[in-house]
């Protein structure tokens, strides 16, 4: 039996699941722990790091090797991924993670952003054709999928954080700056050379974002558990219904809202509008959300490598 650790540095987030995978290959997850430490904060233009955000993010790593150290037989695996891909100084960060708690950050590229998010929904959605979305704190990556298969697949530096900072979508929006964001968004989305494949496809989520939008819907359908999301589903009027409703409120009035957390109340709606933009561009009429993600494509990797007879 073997315990594989995942540490996940997100933009928005930093996150570390724990599996357990036994002799003959198979896996389950045992704990999983979360920070919102938001790295890509203040990142600006110049795209630096800024030693806040680095401290709270080491800080959240720590808490995680008090929780890991003490198992036997632990794989660690720390990923990093659009905020560190993007920061001019992202040594001077992995180096200072390898100093301060011990660990080597394996930086992933878009592309491998992307092509994991695809791994870990693939076998947790049950369909053939569809696009996968994934909104991160400061990039989105999309996937096209047909017959199972991988076809397309792109990362774009846009996401939550960094759209609601350039923007000014924390807190009452203004309709300048949101038209602004929606015209800077529908620009960049639709240079996506192949995204016209995918009329009509339906859209697979992934993301802080997506799980905020999911938990806001079945908190107001009243599902006992709002926290069990793969495979729900909303409609499009669904999607823009609830984004309207973000939009009309200032950011105390959305930490009121069921569903949605206090510490993504102020980017929600950054979050969101890159969503709202591709379900307008393919015409989606149906958006699924997936628990499968790039942690997930990693085990799916990890076991497939090392537990041949699974």
């Amino acid at each position: 039996m073997e315990n594989l650790v995942i540490v996940d540095i997100g933009s928005n987030s930093a996150r570390m699941s724990i599996y357990r995978i036994e002799n003959d290959g198979y896996c389950v997850e045992i704990k999983r722990s979360k920070s919102d430490s938001r790295l890509s904060e203040g990142m600006g233009k110049e795209k630096i790091l800024q030693p806040v955000a680095i401290n709270r993010t080491i800080n959240a790593i720590k808490s995680f090797k008090r929780i890991y150290s003490s198992m036997n037989n632990a794989t660690v695996i720390t990923i990093a991924t659009a905020a560190v891909r993007q920061a001019e100084n992202q040594k001077a960060f992995i180096r200072k993670v390898r100093k301060k708690v011990g660990l080597d950050v394996r930086v992933l590229s878009g592309r491998e952003e992307a092509y994991y998010d695809y791994l870990g929904v693939v076998n947790k959605i049950k369909m053939n054709d569809y696009m996968v979305m994934d909104i991160g704190g400061a990039s989105i990556e999309l996937v096209r999928v047909q017959g199972k298969k991988r076809r397309d697949l792109i990362s774009l530096p846009i996401g939550a954080v960094n759209i609601s900072e350039r923007f000014k979508l924390n807190n009452s929006v203004h309709a300048a700056d949101l038209f602004n964001a929606q015209r800077f968004l529908k620009e960049n989305i639709h240079r996506v050379p192949w995204l016209k494949k995918a009329d009509h496809y339906q859209l697979v989520v992934l993301g802080g974002a997506a799980r905020s939008l999911a938990r806001i819907n079945r908190s107001h359908q009243h599902f006992k558990n709002s926290d069990n999301l793969n495979g729900y589903h909303l409609n499009q009027r669904q999607v823009m219904g609830t984004y309207e409703l973000l939009l009309r409120k200032n950011l105390h009035n959305r930490k009121e809202i069921h569903g949605l957390e206090n510490e993504r109340a102020d980017i929600i709606l950054g979050g969101l509008l890159p969503l709202i933009t591709v379900i307008d561009e393919i015409d989606s009429r149906r958006i699924v959300f997936s628990e499968g993600g790039v942690r997930e494509g990693l085990i799916a990797e990890y076991i497939k490598k090392h537990y041949r007879n699974y």
